[in-house]
């Protein structure tokens, strides 16, 4: 009898699989992100006209985010499609997801196997795989009305920008506003959030909030060995791949812990800030916008599936009542100090912890206090 249990065509699936190299679970990612985000229209590139407001629009933009923070930024966006925002948002996730790789990829080693070595190898192939399609499923739903990579604070490789103009012109044509307020808003969130999240101290204190969470949101996201055992049918893989949506059904938040605390203190306040900022930018230039206040709120807290799915694998919960802690947290400190304050967040030591989110006056006497003040 062989000693594969799987035999033939799976056999030699698993055998394809496993030669591809440590990098076969991001190619699995990237192949389904891309299928799913060109969906039913083709995923077309933006209008030439629509792509040339955009960027004529952005050393404004740029103008008022240097004289908010006093740091000078480079005023260059991309305008991009929903394709070129996943491949963009699947570089910049991937330091953050290699740690749930390795842990699936080791998989095999620690189970009891016997003597079956193609049962290791099942686990061992298995594992990154199944990370490869949630990430990709994730990542490709993600683009389907992201803005930017604005709408998940996670720390960043690079300060290049990109902006999905087809959502933004079907935000604002769903919500009857002028295509310049969405555009001027949309800039000045990305420009903000680029300028932050790209500092070196800020990234680096973010990373560490995620080491645990990553490693927690990896446990919430059930029994691998489960899962593994679903997979065993081809059947069931095909099944993924013509529906790549039931994954987003199969993540979860991880219990609240003092690290998923921590982590939804710090990027729910960063998300305020970038919002509150981008409002005051916004009506800096054009003018009270009420509509667009309202308008954006509730995009933000409905439909938003794919990303809360993607900020769930980093165990971060972009829904809940600590988004309206932080917003009041923002408003309160911008209502005292301006949001000048908000430079603080430019350093190491800027992100205020859990304890904080509940009390600003708290966070700003230690930020204002300290030595990198």
């Amino acid at each position: 009898m062989s000693e594969n249990p799987f035999g033939g065509m799976f056999g030699d699936i698993f055998s394809m699989l496993g030669q591809q190299g440590p990098d076969a679970w991001y190619t699995t990612a990237t192949q389904l992100a891309l299928n799913i985000a060109r969906g039913d229209d083709g995923d077309p590139n933006p209008l030439p006209a629509e792509r040339s407001h955009l960027e004529e629009l952005a050393p404004l933009v740029g103008r008022h985010v240097d004289a908010l923070l006093g740091v000078s930024v480079a005023p260059s966006v991309v305008a991009v499609n929903r394709s070129a925002l996943t491949i963009g948002a699947l570089a910049q996730w991937r330091p953050l997801m290699e740690p749930m790789v390795e842990s699936t990829s080791a998989l095999g080693d620690s189970l009891a196997m016997g003597d079956n070595p193609m049962m290791s190898q099942v686990a061992a192939t298995l594992g990154p795989l199944f990370t490869g399609f949630q990430m990709g499923s994730v990542a490709g739903h993600f683009s389907e009305r992201a803005w930017s990579l604005a709408a998940l604070p996670l720390p960043r490789l690079d300060a290049q920008r990109l902006l999905v103009v087809n959502n933004l012109k079907s935000f604002s044509e769903a919500w009857s506003l002028e295509r310049d307020e969405v555009y001027v808003f949309a800039l000045a969130q990305e420009f903000l959030a680029s300028l932050v999240l790209t500092q070196p101290g800020t990234s680096d204190a973010l990373r560490a909030l995620l080491i645990d969470t990553v490693r927690e949101s990896t446990k919430a996201q059930g029994d691998l060995l489960t899962k593994l055992q679903s997979m065993i049918n081809p059947d069931d893989i095909a099944g993924i791949m013509e529906n790549p949506e039931s994954l987003l059904d199969g993540i979860e938040m991880p219990e609240e812990t003092d690290a998923t605390r921590a982590i939804n203190a710090a990027a729910s306040v960063l998300l305020a800030f970038f919002d509150a900022a981008a409002h005051e930018i916004t009506e800096a230039i054009l003018g009270p916008r009420p509509a667009l206040v309202e308008a954006y709120r509730r995009h933000r807290r409905s439909d938003a599936r794919g990303e809360d799915a993607a900020a769930a694998l980093f165990g971060i919960s972009t829904q809940g009542e600590h988004h309206e802690t932080a917003a009041a947290f923002v408003a309160y400190i911008a209502g005292q100090h301006t949001l000048r304050a908000f430079d603080a967040l430019l350093r190491v030591d800027g992100l205020p912890n859990a304890a904080e989110l509940s009390s600003p006056d708290q966070w700003f006497t230690r930020v204002t206090n300290s030595p990198l003040a």
